[in-house]
């Protein structure tokens, strides 16, 4: 079968489709033949190499997370799905590899008719990681919440997620994206300076909690939070010396020392919760962009941008 991956460090043109044998499923999980899978924004941080002094890559590195696809294999001890069953997942964090034409998942729920394959996708990896944030920020109906980077891939399924918990929204992005944040349901603020200014006027009464999907404005956050215990961050490697928490799903041997505390439970609920909000209408998963899996160099030259308006995805 094809794969993706890359062998060094380096420009998005290392990463590369190679051929390989198909991976089995094994106890508790399922195998999917691929129709599309995402490409991780900390993927390619890995792949630039500015991770390696802290969390290094074991090479080959083989890319993807999530992934949708038709189940051709079933592990033992699995009930809930059969071969022919249309599903959306993620593979392990140690596995990983799903940005191929077969993938094993550890963790899955039915594809939503109203998905296309492309939004199946790229959701399982937004769909736990804002469930996960939300749940630590216990953000409910009545709380207003602020989320940093709401445009992207993360923040605009946390947008979503989070207004269908009753919560109001203030998302920031840059002006160009105001109108869709509005569609999604968040009220948009601009980036930079002043950020405070402008969310205090659209919220006189103070934000309950701040999700950080971008980084870099840590201080800010925190002053509009009140406390930085009410700020999460997935973005921000500096989170630490700011005494904010940072979320993530790193291995355990090199994440405390690295990004100053340990994984997080997987919040893998999200991901029914996921697929009865889309049967509802209520939430959907932007695609930026879709390319096919020999594109993947240029889906990581998109991702290294920043300007991506939702998840990139690669289609098989």
């Amino acid at each position: 079968m094809r794969a993706v991956q890359f062998t060094e460090y380096g420009p998005p043109d290392v990463v590369h489709v190679t051929e390989t044998e198909a991976p089995h499923a094994g106890p508790g999980e399922i195998r999917i033949a691929v129709r599309a899978s995402g490409v991780a924004a900390g993927e390619v941080l890995i792949r630039s190499g500015r991770m390696r002094d802290f969390m290094p890559a074991a090479f080959p590195f083989r890319t993807g997370f999530d992934a949708a696809g038709i189940v051709d294999e079933v592990g033992a001890g699995v009930t809930d799905t059969e071969v022919g069953d249309e599903v959306f997942g993620m593979a392990t964090v140690a596995m990983r590899g799903t940005n191929a034409d077969h993938a094993v998942l550890a963790a899955w729920a039915p594809k939503p008719a109203a998905w296309s394959w492309e939004e199946a996708g790229g959701a399982a990896g937004a769909v736990e990681t804002s469930t996960r944030v939300l749940d630590r920020l216990a953000v409910g109906a009545g709380h207003t919440l602020l989320v940093q980077g709401a445009a992207g891939s993360v923040g605009s399924v946390a947008v979503q997620m989070a207004v269908a918990r009753g919560a109001r929204v203030v998302g920031t992005a840059s002006e160009r994206n105001h109108g869709f944040l509005r569609s999604l349901g968040a009220e948009p603020a601009a980036y930079g300076t002043g950020l405070a200014e402008r969310v205090h006027a659209l919220a006189p009464g103070g934000v309950d909690a701040v999700f950080d999907c971008a980084g870099g404005a840590l201080p800010d956050l925190i002053a509009i939070a009140g406390d930085p215990a009410r700020v999460v961050t997935i973005a921000d490697f500096d989170a630490a010396a700011h005494g904010v928490h940072m979320s993530h799903g790193a291995p355990a041997d090199q994440a405390r020392d690295a990004l100053g505390s340990a994984a997080d439970p997987q919040a893998l609920h999200g991901l029914g919760i996921a697929v009865a909000l889309a049967g509802e209408g209520r939430l959907r998963v932007p695609v930026a962009a879709a390319f096919p899996l020999t594109g993947a160099a240029a889906a990581h030259e998109l991702s290294e941008t920043r300007h991506a308006r939702g998840k990139i995805v690669l289609v098989h």
